[in-house]
């Protein structure tokens, strides 16, 4: 708190006047970003869990320090109880039982949380640095002993306009595709 009050050139007291404490400061902070997510309605529910799961991912790229802190809150705000009770909302109203919601609810936020945890924890952004990092990875490692590592590196990251976070709507379609066969059985 210290450290934020000199950020904002205030004294530590002064912060105390609008939050409780660090925890009501970061409730706070989570709850902007629940309130930065996108959830349309008036779609079918595929469409509105893959343009919420895009939305959250995006969130968490500018947010990058509320990965692991989103469904961690123990008072959360109104953005993410509202943004809950939209994500049941949407599938209760699309048919499936309470059971098959709140299953598919864990399947795509463990998909969309754990992505983003593993794009976050990447050691390199986009672009070039990509390309320095996966030429020295096939510097380190002999093509021959690890030849289809070699072949992913080269034929895959080399590539020009190569992005891990590509990777995610691929994934996320086969889950959506997967629970709506699902669905039918929960």
């Amino acid at each position: 708190m210290r450290t934020l009050a000199q950020e904002l050139g205030v004294v530590p007291m002064a912060l105390y006047k609008h939050v409780a404490n660090k925890e009501d400061l970061v409730d706070g902070m989570v709850d902007l970003v629940f309130g930065e997510l996108a959830f349309p309605t008036g779609a079918d529910w595929k469409t509105a869990m893959r343009q919420r799961a895009i939305s959250m991912r995006q969130a968490l790229l500018r947010h990058r320090w509320a990965v692991g802190l989103m469904e961690a809150r123990m008072r959360p705000g109104p953005a993410d109880l509202r943004h809950h009770n939209a994500v049941f909302a949407c599938l209760r109203e699309a048919g499936f039982s309470f059971q098959a919601a709140v299953h598919t609810y864990s399947a795509l936020d463990s998909y969309i949380y754990g992505f983003a945890l593993q794009e976050r924890n990447l050691p390199f952004d986009k672009g070039v640095e990509t390309s320095v990092l996966a030429q020295a990875f096939l510097a380190q490692f002999p093509a021959a002993e690890y030849p289809h590592l070699a072949a992913f590196t080269v034929e895959h990251v080399l590539q020009p306009g190569y992005d891990f976070g590509d990777e995610f709507e691929f994934g996320l379609d086969l889950i959506l595709d997967g629970l709506e066969r699902a669905s039918n059985g929960i």
